[in-house]
């Protein structure tokens, strides 16, 4: 901090300025103040200070998170030595502010759970802290708070104290748990069943059986269990502790998930869930939504913890079914909310069932699932005054949606025929009101897609019903009819005759604003499926193209037809397609061409991006089938356009979202007639370095990456591609150069590593003999302790490919060349490489991205072995083997242990390649795993 150490005064200033000032820009200024403070070594002391003047519930709070934050990630900073009084002036501040406020308390008992779980002299400390408090009732709040918050904070991100460490912690904390439980009962007793009480009593349990070391034989017997369900048997339970109490009960029932392993505790358990069905129905009855979706959870958990149980011994013992009808019950109530909770155990018992394929055990658990879809499709009516059509972005429209995929999930239980055939029935039968018709027609259209559309005429009288819907019917109903047919399209491409009539009536929809989005929809899926018919309705599509604009369509809408016409499109003659292409895209670049020529200052909107994407989608899925030899259909019509996609791009150069969707319409325009663009390279890589220089825009890179795709082989095109990259790299480097250039820029990172991919992948010995491969090297190396998902993977990708292009011995006559070229390039940068990529993998990066990581380790060990050996040794030894707090990191034997894994995979020679390389990569990724656990 600048300045040196702020006064006592100035820090109540900012804080009474955060809490209290009406100027936003002032409580700003103030958070941004006590912001740096905290990041600062002088927040120890001064908060610190603050706890022990006790001025307000403000500066006290403010204090209390300091110090937790500092603990959790600048405990670093403070020596040894310090580590004792810490933790007596933490235990002596909670005492002295316990009853201030609760928060307060809940910060500094995090605080001191950290401090704990780093401070590796604080043996037994839980041991420690019973010893020392549970005799004053008026500490048993704050103790159980500690108690509560400790085995929570072992997996906490924000610590990184590491395997070994946390295995020492667990065991500690096993150690004493059934000491806690004790503790919990007697407190419990204590104050006589207090509710404060009763509700910190079950947090904490529940946070110890989260951690999963309680002894479950113990837990058995323990009288905590029974006051547990008491507390849910009973009516007059508060919604606080019925939640704290039903938490708890969950938290216990995921506990024990490898049942066989804890069944007296199991069967407890399990019993005390099945005696809550009657206080489960009082709660229906009183109408408490709170406590019915409480029971709810219980019940879909007991589900989850029992489901292997119930599969493989249905209705004996802990397979007893009355657990799914407990679920079935909770589908039967009237909100949807409850129901929902479930889902997850309905997908997961479904695909155990479809894994074992057993006819006996479907046959037993069918009528379950009957009962089920017959609740779902009832809890997606609409109410009966509902006006206008089915919402789907609001809560009930996702809800809907998650019926359908869970409903396409199970429906192999029980025949999507047979179902299709009996909802159809109800409806051609009877004669039900609106909302119970569209709802039927909603389950209908999320099973169509199941059914083999083969001769099959309930499926063609299904649709000769629903194209001859009396068009009086409520709007909903038509709505989610004219979904069906879009799912029906199989069913159209094997009745051809019913193309017309279904054609027609989707134009009805597309002519009515509320129906117009999901007719076009429709439309788009009948050209997906049936191309060939279509043919012979191109101009009709190629009118409605015409005239996008007069039909009230969203954005996606609209681009869906033009899909749908361009799959169309491409099954044309191919003598026919340049001209329909052109009438297509017509319209989009008139309006391209108006917005070109109109002044910005007109008032009127000059955003191209909606005529961009269209004719985006149109080069994208225009994809005839074009002999060798022949001229692609559509290189004309897209020289012809590109003048105007020039023009847009200079025009709005400085906006990135329009930039973004040139490039992406460009790259589709290059990818349609892939080498017959040749004509447009030279001025296109011409414009994009241009405008590269001034406003780099990472999406030029991604569209640099699509050329060298499509030229890089042809070697009068190579030299071009290269001076291509090296004037992209440059402004490139300049960016991420910047102070957090490479966290700031994740996007050209991930293009930029893109696109050297590709010049590796297609032209290796170009890229590799430049004068940019070193500063592109180097660039890697730093990026890759970037935590982002894509430009971590692209960056890795970069590396595998370079180094395994001198190891793929493809008989290529520039192998040895090749070979050459990596060796130069890992004798000057191997050793800084294997570092960097230990150094991130332990201290930087998420373990989702290790299989990449482990990619390039392999492939360098594949290169060079015994090189690569003493690499991993010194990078190995320049890792910290203790932490801070003084607890061990890293063993020299686990050392040692993780240096033999990864290498001990001996690398077949490239000239012989097998399937076990994949298998070699996977134990390097296995054991990188383990071993970056000691450091996490």
């Amino acid at each position: 901090m600048e300045g040196g150490k702020p006064s006592l005064e100035l820090v109540y200033q900012a804080v009474q300025a955060l809490y209290h000032d009406p100027d936003p820009a002032g409580k700003e200024r103030a958070s941004v103040w006590l912001g740096e403070l905290q990041r600062s070594m002088y927040a120890w002391e001064i908060a610190d200070q603050l706890l022990q003047l006790k001025q307000d519930v403000e500066s006290c709070y403010f204090a209390a998170q300091t110090m937790k934050m500092k603990i959790q990630t600048s405990f670093y900073e403070l020596p040894a030595e310090t580590h004792i009084s810490l933790r007596d002036s933490l235990l002596s501040h909670i005492q002295n502010l316990k009853d201030l406020s609760p928060v307060i308390v809940t910060q500094l008992a995090l605080a001191i759970a950290d401090l704990a779980l780093q401070m590796a002299s604080w043996k037994g400390c839980v041991h420690t802290l019973i010893e020392k408090y549970s005799n004053d009732v008026s500490s048993l709040l704050f103790l159980i708070e500690i108690l509560t918050v400790l085995p929570e904070e072992v997996h906490s991100r924000s610590l990184r104290i590491g395997a070994n460490r946390r295995t020492e912690i667990i065991e500690d904390l096993a150690y004493y748990s059934s000491t806690v439980v004790t503790l919990l009962m007697s407190c419990v007793e204590k104050t006589g069943s207090n509710e404060k009480m009763l509700i910190k009593a079950f947090r904490c349990l529940g946070s110890w059986f989260n951690l999963g070391v309680l002894d479950s034989n113990f837990m058995a017997n323990n009288q905590l269990l029974i006051v547990l369900f008491q507390v849910l048997q009973r009516d007059d339970t508060s919604t606080n502790l019925h939640e704290a109490a039903s938490d708890c009960v969950c938290s216990s029932l995921y506990a024990i998930e490898n049942v066989d392993n804890n069944l007296p505790l199991a069967m407890q358990l399990f019993q005390g869930v099945l005696t809550l069905e009657t206080a489960y129905h009082m709660a229906v009855a009183r109408e408490d939504l709170d406590k019915v979706l409480n029971y709810c959870r219980i019940f879909t958990e007991l589900c989850e913890t029992f489901l292997e149980t119930i599969v493989r011994s249905p209705g004996q013992g802990m397979g007893d079914l009355r657990t799914l009808e407990l679920l079935l019950i909770c589908a039967g109530h009237p909100q949807y909310e409850v129901v929902e909770i479930s889902f997850n155990f309905w997908y997961r018992l479904g695909e155990h069932l479809y894994k074992t394929s057993d006819p006996v055990l479907h046959g037993i658990f069918r009528p379950f699932i009957q009962r089920l879809l017959h609740a779902l499709a009832r809890h997606c009516q609409l109410d009966p005054d509902h006006e206008g059509i089915p919402e789907d972005t609001d809560d009930f429209g996702e809800f809907r949606m998650r019926v359908s995929d869970l409903v396409k999930d199970l429906i192999f239980l029980v025949g999507s025929m047979e179902c299709f055939t009996q909802l159809y029935s109800s409806l051609k039968d009877g004669n039900p009101p609106w909302e119970v018709t569209e709802a039927v027609l909603f389950i209908m259209a999320a099973i169509a897609k199941s059914i083999d559309p083969e001769n099959n005429p309930t499926l063609t009288e299904v649709l000769e019903a629903v194209v001859h819907l009396n068009q009086n019917v409520h709007i909903a109903v038509r709505y989610t009819s004219i979904e069906l047919v879009g799912e029906m399209s199989e069913v159209v491409d094997r009745n051809p005759q019913f193309l017309d009539p279904v054609l027609n009536y989707l134009m009805k929809g597309l002519r009515e604003k509320p129906l117009a989005s999901v007719a076009a929809k429709a439309i788009h899926n009948i050209c997906s499926v049936c191309r060939d018919h279509m043919a012979q309705h191109f101009q009709g599509l190629l009118d409605i193209a015409r005239s996008l604009d007069s039909f009230a369509l969203s954005a996606d809408a609209a681009v869906g037809l033009l899909k749908g016409t361009a799959l169309v499109l491409a099954r044309l003659p191919l003598e026919k397609i340049a001209e329909c292409l052109s009438d297509l895209c017509a319209v989009q670049v008139i309006a391209l061409k108006k917005l070109l020529s109109q002044e910005a200052s007109n008032g009127k909107s000059s955003d191209p991006t909606v005529w961009l994407d269209r004719l985006a989608v149109i080069f994208r899925h225009t994809n005839p089938i074009v002999e060798n030899g022949q001229t692609h259909p559509c290189q004309k019509v897209i020289q012809e356009i590109w003048p105007v996609l020039s023009e847009t791009l200079n025009k709005h150069q400085a906006d990135n979202r329009i930039v973004e969707r040139c490039c992406r319409c460009l790259r589709f325009a290059v990818r349609c007639v892939g080498k017959g663009s040749a004509a447009l390279l030279q001025p296109l890589v011409t414009q994009m370095v241009s405008v590269y220089q001034v406003y780099p825009h990472s999406c030029f890179l991604y569209l640099g990456s699509i050329l060298v795709d499509e030229y890089g082989m042809e070697e009068g095109c190579q030299q071009g591609l290269l001076d291509m990259l090296q004037a992209l790299c440059m402004p490139t480097f300049q960016l991420l150069e910047q102070p957090n250039g490479l966290r700031n820029h994740p996007d050209t990172v991930d293009d930029l590593f893109r696109l050297a991919t590709r010049f590796i992948q297609r032209s290796p010995v170009t890229l590799l003999r430049s004068q940019i491969i070193v500063h592109i090297i180097q660039c890697a190396i730093a990026a890759t302790s970037l935590d982002h998902r894509d430009a971590n993977c692209s960056v890795m990708k970069f590396m595998r490919d370079m180094i395994h292009t001198g190891i793929a011995n493809d008989h290529e006559d520039d192998f040895e060349l090749r070979k050459q070229l990596i060796q130069q390039a890992m004798s000057q940068n191997g050793q800084q490489l294997v570092n960097q990529l230990i150094h991130t993998c332990c201290f930087c990066l998420p373990p989702y991205t290790l299989p990449d990581v482990a990619e390039v380790i392999y492939e360098i060990m594949l290169f060079d072995r015994p090189t690569f050996c003493r690499w991993l040794e010194n990078a190995l030894k320049g890792l910290p083997k203790e932490t801070s707090g003084g607890a061990v990191t890293v063993t020299h034997k686990q050392l040692t242990d993780f240096h033999k894994q990864v290498t001990r995979t001996v690398p077949l020679t490239a000239q012989c390649p097998t399937l076990s390389s994949a298998e070699d990569c996977k134990h390097v990724c296995w054991a990188l795993r383990d071993f970056t656990r000691l450091f996490r």
